[in-house]
């Protein structure tokens, strides 16, 4: 029967688990050397793509190293060492770099394509645990992920060793990313769809309501007419514009209540004598992200877009951007 472990005891074998990994991480570093930089200018050098292979779970961390690479600006993919022997090996073209992981450096499938790779001139970089292993032996640049220990307490399940080697890939990951000078831009590229390409890409006018949407009163309407114009636009404020679309003001949902607790009559007054003349406004080439930090500065909730005469053409409050995904 299995051992019915308490709480404590759980938590005593993750926190074990932490310190075997964490230690195997940090001894990564005392072994970096000249390969490092050998492999990274490889890398560079390299006028094709990186294939990244592996088996089992070397090769569950060759994918995601292979995918880290190519969202940092290296391209990349991986290819399964066995399905390779069986035609997938035409994916490789001499002007590729391979990338094998193997923590005992003799998987046999990965062993089995080294003539062929060797053949066709492609340069070969290893991540091995063992240095006088075939794979390390016949690499042009090895990293050692060698670790003391594996987490498992039965010394066979890879887990430290599959850490180490995944930190190694983003080691190697990064270094590229810095030596071809990779910007926040370039990765939102390969992620238009997340919030980083959103808060990136994603423009005033993406978001802005136009035309019919925008609310908007003349300078010399009741304010009853801005309350009318407010409630069916549904944006908490409205423009006041003169008879060319100039904007000359605006009239919030909290200068409502101003004027309520007032007791100004909405009938009798016009909006000219209660709008504000200074309000913020953006332009519709400005990134939403930046009208994000307008509204979070000023503490708004909404903004009315201009154009370069002063137009009014556009509207968005803070849920618009809300549901873009900018915030």
């Amino acid at each position: 029967m299995p051992p019915d472990l308490k709480p404590d005891e759980l938590l005593a074998l993750a926190r074990q688990v932490l310190d075997i990994e964490s230690r195997a991480v940090e001894q990564l570093k005392s072994r970096l050397d000249v390969s490092f930089a050998t492999a990274c200018a490889l890398c560079l050098a390299t006028s094709g793509r990186v294939v990244v292979t592996g088996m089992g779970k070397s090769g569950h961390i060759g994918r995601k190293i292979g995918a880290t690479l190519a969202s940092t600006g290296t391209p990349s993919f991986f290819v399964h060492p066995a399905e390779a022997s069986h035609g997938d090996l035409g994916m490789i073209t001499p002007n590729d770099l391979l990338l094998a992981v193997s923590y005992s450096g003799e998987t046999e499938e990965i062993v089995t394509i080294l003539p062929l790779i060797k053949r066709m001139g492609v340069k070969l970089i290893a991540m091995t645990g063992k240095l006088g292993s075939t794979l390390a032996k016949a690499a042009d640049a090895h990293l050692d992920v060698s670790v003391a220990e594996e987490a498992c307490p039965l010394n066979l399940a890879p887990t430290a060793s599959t850490t180490a080697t995944l930190a190694m890939g983003d080691a190697l990951a990064v270094a590229l990313l810095q030596s071809r000078g990779f910007t926040a831009e370039d990765f939102a590229l390969s992620h238009p769809s997340g919030s980083l390409g959103k808060r990136l890409f994603l423009r005033v006018a993406d978001v802005m309501h136009g035309g019919d949407e925008i609310p908007s009163v003349g300078v010399d309407a009741h304010l009853s007419d801005g309350l009318v114009e407010m409630t069916q636009k549904s944006l908490g404020m409205t423009a006041v514009v003169d008879k060319d679309k100039h904007l000359l003001g605006i009239f919030t949902d909290g200068d409502l209540r101003r004027a309520l607790d007032a007791g100004i009559d909405v009938h009798k007054t016009i909006m000219k004598s209660v709008m504000h003349r200074e309000c913020k406004v953006t332009g519709p080439d400005i990134l939403a992200a930046e009208a994000v930090r307008v509204m979070e500065e000023h503490k708004i909730t909404g903004l009315l877009v201009t154009d370069d005469e002063n137009r009014l053409i556009g509207a968005l409050n803070i849920h618009d951007l809300f549901r873009a995904g900018v915030m």
